[in-house]
């Protein structure tokens, strides 16, 4: 996939463009900084903020507009034109470095992040167009890879080009070649056209209103942009607090600093690398609590990790003699491990989006996520003022702190998306108790309602069956086993449809089946175990009329699935009641065969039970 000529150019052209707004961000900073000093008209710190809040307002102005736009036209072609405005403000960069004109160089990188804040949506909502679904993962994987150490190239080079005669000519020099090498790497992206085309008009306030409206539409859409935002709240605290904590808390100087911004970024191009791994080349949202936990605990461990000031030395460390102290190791570590959690924290969140955007509305599900993503960033700056001048707080505790909200943010989105749960349970079930293996998964259709009949084994079923899945699936389970202790949670929280026989409760199989037909009308997935019980010897049971109902109600596409390898399992009925005998076979091979759509018609019980067993020859 990486060097196929759907995926290769945009990478390169994404990562060159990533990298030349790094490299012209911090060479401004650093000329205004050691140069133009006394020629400012402003002091250096205004100037420096200013500089900082010039290059995030483009994402609260153009973003809407941006996403709008790539939703509505040829992305590769829209990529190519982005790129040529590039090299134009670049070309006019260049001349700035040249003759350092600190006020033009600041009115181009407004230019910059409007560049940037329209290529944005474009470059996350051209991923599921130009990959297959099983390399998505993966897709999103490598960009950030590249982005983070893109940036972490960029910002390392500012500071080595200007510290070497003729610096700034050969960075004017540099930000137009970039830009060139972007524009012609640009060409070479195969074109994707869309369907439907509508008219986009610029309007700032009400097109950010719809571009959030578009993005609320689906809850999980909606809490994967406040996740990926809270992130971004985390991350730019991080960078903005690096060289008072190198220097106030580890004694370092600027080297030190730079020696923090490799670690974390990266920590984070390995976190990717590690997600698409994990996710065995589907968007798998089980592995999130371990990136989670992660920017929890590392975050929280910096508290004890930093040494006390009592063991400074008086002169400043540099970055050889700091990391010649044994005491520094548990700082690095911690630093390097919140970036690896990070990158495996965003990359499922944004293939997830990409995922079950609708078709149409990608970019404007991304443009929502950048609003958000610069809300959440200059959030973190006010909150690290109130923290550290306001409650006068030191920068560790400030870290401490986003640990603590870290882990608030987490059960918050996890309460509100029910899939989320889900999806980790399965992954848990799916990687670490068992080994399962999936035949067949192209099957289910992407949209629209269908019914999966499937073998029932074991009490587990639903859950391993849930992880098979791309889309969230309704489950139907006697009411028997959705009220087991513990599990009763996560099925109650899985929104699954309990069912009766009408002799022990019409009231329960009335309403189940009236939930069963909007589930359908509506849309969704819904998953049925036909034979009504768990085997009680291992070999498929007879499947009951209730299937034919369901159809007779809905006439949706049907899918077979079988689950095979779970008799004899800690959770089925073989040598005794489930989960009364002693725990066996973990870490067993678990198969699950998905067969071939079948359309309603004609359909019934029977037929649907040859299909099934066919899967379990």
């Amino acid at each position: 996939m990486f060097f196929t000529k759907r995926f290769f150019p945009y990478f390169l052209t994404q990562c060159l463009g990533a990298l030349n707004d790094n490299i012209y961000k911090n060479i401004l900073l650093l000329m205004v900084t050691y140069s133009f000093i006394d020629s400012l008209p402003v002091s250096v710190d205004l100037f420096v903020n200013l500089a900082a809040g010039l290059f995030i307002l483009p994402f609260f102005l153009f973003s809407a507009h941006a996403g709008a736009i790539a939703d509505n036209m040829d992305k590769a072609k829209l990529i190519q034109r982005l790129k040529l405005a590039e090299l134009a403000i670049m070309g006019c960069a260049a001349a700035a470095i040249l003759t350092q004109n600190a006020l033009l160089m600041l009115a181009l990188l407004f230019m910059t992040g409007t560049q940037s804040a329209y290529f944005g949506p474009v470059k996350y909502a051209l991923l599921p167009q130009a990959l297959k679904a099983n390399e998505l993962v993966k897709g999103n994987a490598w960009v950030e890879i590249g982005t983070f150490l893109s940036i972490l190239i960029g910002t390392l080079s500012a500071g080595l080009l200007l510290a070497i005669p003729s610096g700034t000519f050969i960075a004017a020099c540099l930000v137009v070649s970039l830009s060139l090498i972007g524009f012609l790497s640009s060409v070479n992206i195969p074109s994707l056209p869309v369907s439907n085309q509508e008219k986009v008009h610029f309007s700032p306030i009400s097109g950010m209103k719809n571009t959030l409206k578009v993005a609320k539409k689906q809850r999980g859409i909606w809490m994967s942009i406040l996740a990926i935002s809270w992130f971004w709240f985390m991350g730019a605290t991080y960078l903005t607090q690096f060289p008072n904590f190198a220097r106030e808390h580890l004694h370092a100087d600027s080297t030190v600093v730079s020696l923090l911004l490799a670690l974390f970024s990266i920590g984070i191009a390995t976190g990717s690398f590690i997600c698409e791994k994990l996710s065995f080349n589907k968007v798998e949202l089980g592995i999130l609590p371990f990136g989670i936990l992660g920017l929890t605990l590392f975050s929280a461990d910096l508290l004890w990790a930093v040494p006390s000031v009592e063991s400074f030395p008086k002169q400043f460390y540099g970055v050889q003699s700091f990391i010649a102290q044994s005491s520094h190791l548990r700082v690095m570590f911690d630093l390097f491990l919140v970036g690896v959690s990070g990158g495996v924290f965003i990359v499922p969140l944004y293939a997830f989006i990409q995922s079950r955007a609708k078709d149409g509305e990608c970019a404007r599900s991304i443009a929502a996520n950048n609003i958000m993503n610069a809300l959440f960033m200059v959030a973190s700056a006010l909150v690290s003022i109130l923290v550290l001048s306001v409650l006068d707080l030191s920068i560790v505790e400030l870290f401490a702190l986003m640990a603590v909200g870290n882990f608030i943010v987490a059960v918050y989105v996890y309460r509100q998306v029910p899939e989320f749960t889900q999806r980790f349970v399965s992954y848990l079930l799916s990687h670490c108790l068992y080994r399962v293996s999936v035949k067949g998964r192209q099957h289910i259709p992407e949209q629209g309602a269908a019914l999966i009949v499937a073998n029932h084994v074991s009490y587990v079923d639903a859950l391993l069956l849930m992880g098979t899945s791309p889309r969230p699936v309704r489950f139907v389970m006697d009411k028997s086993i959705s009220e087991m202790p513990i599990l009763k949670y996560v099925f109650r929280h899985a929104g699954v449809i309990p069912i009766c026989s009408p002799r022990k409760c019409e009231k329960t199989y009335n309403a189940a089946f009236e939930t069963i037909e909007q589930a359908l009308n509506n849309g969704e997935v819904v998953c049925i175990f036909p034979e009504g019980r768990l085997t009680s010897d291992g070999e498929l049971g007879e499947f009951r009329p209730g299937v034919e109902k369901i159809l007779a109600q809905s006439p949706v596409p049907v899918i077979p699935m079988a689950l095979k390898g779970l008799w004899g399992s800690f959770f089925s009925h073989k040598n005794g009641h489930a989960l009364t005998t002693r725990p066996r076979r973990f870490w067993s091979k678990i198969e699950v065969n998905i067969g071939e759509l079948l359309k309603p018609n004609a359909l019934d019980r029977h037929l649907l039970q040859k299909e099934v067993q066919s899967l379990l020859v």
